[in-house]
């Protein structure tokens, strides 16, 4: 679990790369086959490595957190202050913790899925090389 933002924000910067930013919950069933399916396969596959840094948020909890402003919170503060609603919700971040693509909500159609994440990073690197 990441614990402080403003160091992942730091390692995204030095490799320029996005923060792929996925909020799940502990008794969330397709939380747990997002982690499954895509975020395990995702964090190990060396394709990703240097492509993304990847950090999941509890949204609910009570676990401490650093945010990308320095300033101390919890998982599930933060969560709330990116609006989520729904979990799995993941986003795609500049070091700065703002946006760089869609927000993907929800457990969409899982024969998409991985594409979704893959534009949605691409996007986010693009928007950091300065690509539109």
């Amino acid at each position: 679990m990441p614990d402080n933002l403003r160091v992942e924000a730091k390692l995204a910067g030095e490799r320029k790369v996005p923060i792929l930013l996925v909020f799940t919950s502990p008794h969330c069933p397709y939380c747990e086959r997002f982690r499954n399916e895509y975020l395990l396969p995702m964090a190990t596959d060396p394709v990703w490595k240097d492509r993304v840094v990847i950090r999941q948020i509890e949204a609910g909890s009570d676990w401490t957190l650093v945010g990308f402003d320095g300033k101390k919170t919890t998982h599930g503060a933060f969560a709330a202050g990116q609006r989520i609603k729904m979990v799995p919700t993941v986003i795609v971040v500049g070091g700065d913790g703002k946006p760089l693509a869609e927000p993907i909500v929800g457990l969409l159609t899982p024969d998409f899925y991985y594409g979704y994440l893959q534009n949605a990073i691409e996007e986010g690197l693009g928007k950091l090389n300065g690509k539109k």
